[in-house]
């Protein structure tokens, strides 16, 4: 949530700027603003406004009214205070000599403010963020690191900050503690940005900064410091997507392309790890020793993460014959986890920036475990902080509905949970190269899936209007229904809910009436009779049944369904991989039927960096 860009070189900043949050908007957000230094003038030239960043764009004239080469702007997703034009950033110190950009929560700010008031100073917002500007104004006496200095020893909680005063026109400061940020290295100039994203046109040279830490960008360069103000020399990584991978690419909308670029994706993920019929996982140092006196696994996750660890709980507990739990990362530190040396808490994200999954990560240290993370953005807190990583090597992610975010990060989990079983032999060596084999066939049978695309958009045109829908199925396909369900809730707006179908008589059938539509989930084949008793309960009570099952299963379920989405046959372990598909499309077409902003949907965010 929120988007940070900044920008110090020899060009017109505000063009640069606008281009950058345009990029950011997938982050989710209800406003924007910018400052630029105007050099004429000696002063700060800020400007502001509710709503899409178009609003703000038409009234700078794509950036051409505003004059200066120095700036930071901002696309804020409001915590403290409603969307306002008054309440967006920057958020600026009542002298107007600073204005701060500000990703994350500042905790004690009733306290900071009423301390400021109290030596009155003036405060024109209801946001956080204005503490802060107005608290290195309190600060400044001439020396604005120093002050910056001061305020970071006074407030607390998460935050990611873009500071810009009139006095220093020829420098920015940037500040990170549990909130992404990163450092971009031009040629004349240089970048600050929440993503790479932003500024992948301009450089491909980039630095990630560490909690605590501040930096100086200047045209000549960047210089970091601990917290201490001390100097640090700071690792530059080179980012080697091309910029078309963050574009639509003719595509209507990102959630769209990235559906149709799973097959590539996970060709990706999958196929570099697997040598001569073996898993291989490079500079990975989990030990085998370890493996075997590994007695718990926990999967720590939030939102579609959380639902590729319930898909896991059932493939590792199955190959490894080791217990597994999944937690919600919010919910993990606060639950009193039984966790010791022998736990491996395995952490998934896409961004590697979810303050939640971060929080969990820190506490399952805390306790002694060693913590493995499958995460997406290379160089991210969560990798960084994690004992071991695994990337998943999707590519940039746009659209806040993750697609192949989910199915690369299942295609690891699934070569993780197979090279545990080959270490501790509970899988029979059959069964690992079956499984094997299919995992390399599985972007071909996701190319056939999407093939098929036309009929899922007919069963979305047919049901799109419905605003209660439920998602059912037994084992892997109830883990496999609650990522159909969020996918739909998100971007339709349709209330969904997802339920372990032997539970329908334990209340859920009660919801169940003339008209209702529930998708029915068949795929796993040891179910599949249970799976066809539950759509016939289903449609004794009046509801319409859109199923999906297997291309070997559909015959049967074509008796009884009001409609049928098939995958191809797979290893049963697999089939989610595949099943997530038409449910992803599906959702989509809903989505697009009803009218919604499919890529930026509705108080959503791409990376939730607060709690």
């Amino acid at each position: 949530m929120c988007g940070i860009v900044g920008y110090i070189g020899k060009e017109q900043a505000a063009p640069i700027l606008l281009e950058g949050l345009s990029r950011l908007e997938y982050r989710g957000y209800d406003s924007a603003g910018m400052a630029v230094y105007d050099q004429d003038r000696g002063t700060l030239s800020v400007h502001k406004a509710k709503g899409r960043l178009k609003v703000l764009a038409d009234q700078l004239q794509n950036g051409a009214a505003v004059k200066g080469t120095v700036g930071i702007g901002h696309t804020r997703w409001a915590t403290h205070g409603a969307p306002s034009d008054v309440n967006s950033h920057p958020q600026v110190s009542q002298s107007g000599k600073i204005a701060v950009v500000h990703n994350g929560i500042i905790e004690n700010y009733g306290e900071l403010k009423s301390f400021l008031m109290g030596k009155g100073v003036s405060f024109l917002s209801d946001t956080d963020t204005e503490v802060v500007a107005q608290l290195i104004e309190y600060f400044y006496q001439g020396d604005l690191l120093k002050a910056v200095g001061q305020v970071l020893h006074r407030i607390q909680g998460a935050y990611a900050l873009g500071i810009l005063c009139a006095d220093y026109p020829d420098q920015i400061i940037a500040v990170r503690k549990d909130s992404p940020l990163i450092l971009g290295y031009g040629d004349g100039c240089n970048f600050l940005a929440s993503d790479v994203t932003a500024i992948i046109k301009h450089t491909r040279r980039v630095g990630y900064m560490e909690d605590g830490e501040l930096a100086v960008l200047t045209r000549e360069g960047i210089q970091c410091y601990d917290r201490l103000l001390e100097p640090v020399d700071k690792e530059i990584s080179y980012v080697d997507w091309e910029i078309d991978a963050a574009e639509k690419g003719g595509y209507e909308h990102f959630m769209f392309k990235e559906i149709m670029e799973q097959p590539q994706a996970l060709r990706r993920a999958i196929l570099p790890r697997i040598r001569e019929g073996e898993v291989c996982f490079e500079d990975f140092g989990l030990s085998q020793d370890y493996v075997r006196a590994m007695s718990k696994v926990y999967i720590v996750a939030c939102g579609s993460s959380y639902h590729v660890g319930m898909v896991g709980k059932y493939v590792l507990e199955r190959l490894t014959r080791r217990p597994v739990e999944v937690a919600l990362a919010s919910e993990f530190r606060y639950m009193d986890p039984i966790v010791d040396g022998s736990t491996l808490v395995v952490v998934i994200s896409q961004s590697g920036e979810t303050l939640d999954t971060m929080a969990a990560l820190r506490e399952a240290k805390r306790l002694g475990a060693k913590v493995l993370s499958i995460v997406n953005v290379v160089g991210s807190s969560i990798a960084r902080e994690s004992d071991e990583v695994l990337y998943t090597w999707a590519g940039p992610e746009i659209a806040v509905a993750t697609t192949k975010g989910y199915s690369t990060q299942l295609a690891v989990l699934d070569l993780l949970a197979l090279w545990f079983a080959r270490v501790l032999g509970t899988v029979a060596p059959e069964e690992y190269h079956t499984i094997l084999d299919e995992m390399t066939r599985l972007p071909d049978k996701m190319e056939r899936v999407l093939a098929e695309r036309d009929s899922i958009q007919y069963f979305a045109s047919h049901w799109f209007n419905h605003n209660s829908i439920f998602f059912m199925g037994r084992n892997l396909d109830y883990a496999l229904g609650l990522e159909g369900s969020l996918k739909l809730k998100e971007i339709s707006y349709i209330h969904s809910e997802a339920y372990a179908s032997g539970e329908l008589k334990h209340g859920t059938i009660s919801l169940v009436e003339e008209g209702t539509l529930v998708v029915a989930l068949g795929t796993y084949d040891r179910l599949f009779e249970k799976a066809m008793s539950n759509v016939v309960e289903v449609k004794a009570r009046g509801a319409d049944v859109l199923a999906l099952t297997t291309e070997s299963h559909s015959g049967e379920m074509e008796k009884t369904a009001d409609g049928v989405m098939t995958i191809p046959d797979t290893h049963e372990l697999l089939l989610p991989s595949l099943g997530v598909v038409p449910l992803q499309l599906f959702a989509y077409y809903v989505a697009l039927m009803r009218g919604c902003d499919i890529d930026k949907p509705r108080n959503l965010a791409k990376s939730v960096t607060v709690e």
